[in-house]
């Protein structure tokens, strides 16, 4: 899940494959992509991709209708001065901060990208489903979205779709805990 964007976006360890899903990106993928971001939702971003989507998005509304006015929940054990408008920085207990939000009345919280933060997520069950894009590649190095870490969890298919470019567009609920057998 490294750097799908762009060269530069996350080197990090070496990563050489930035921009990775461009190939794959379609008329048809971005209406689905648009269907998706056209939701009422609040984001929650970790620290390095906040800074990625606030050096765009204020400038590109246009592709996003709303994305400069919905909340944006910005998770960074240092301080940062956060200038994208109804930006706030949770720092403390994270956790216990996404709990409070999930509890409360208001959109669904979505999370872009923020590799580290959906970890987090992953570890303490705190994904209630997950928008899955699923590209015909394999990278070999990187950041991987079930890291060591991730609890058991089982997901039910709520709808999936393919792209003329071969993208699998896969959406998933949790549905409670794995179930094993045996044939």
């Amino acid at each position: 899940m490294q750097a799908p964007g762009g060269p530069e976006e996350d080197t990090s360890g070496g990563f050489k494959y930035g921009g990775w899903t461009v190939p794959y990106s379609d008329e048809f993928s971005g209406k689905l992509m648009a269907e998706q971001m056209k939701q009422p939702f609040a984001l929650l971003l970790g620290k390095k991709t906040y800074e990625i989507f606030a050096g765009y998005w204020p400038n590109h509304e246009d592709v996003w209708p709303g994305i400069n006015t919905v909340t944006k929940y910005v998770v960074s054990d240092a301080a940062m001065k956060l200038e994208w408008s109804n930006s706030i920085l949770l720092k403390d207990d994270v956790v216990e901060e996404i709990q409070k939000l999930k509890s409360q009345d208001g959109p669904n919280l979505h999370v872009y990208g923020s590799g580290n933060l959906i970890q987090t997520f992953l570890k303490h069950d705190l994904v209630d489903e997950l928008w899955l894009k699923i590209y015909p590649v394999t990278l070999g190095t990187g950041k991987r979205l079930f890291a060591e870490g991730t609890i058991p969890a089982a997901f039910k298919l709520l709808n999936s779709t393919v792209t003329p470019q071969g993208v699998i567009f896969a959406n998933y609920e949790r549905a409670g805990e794995v179930e094993t057998g045996s044939f």
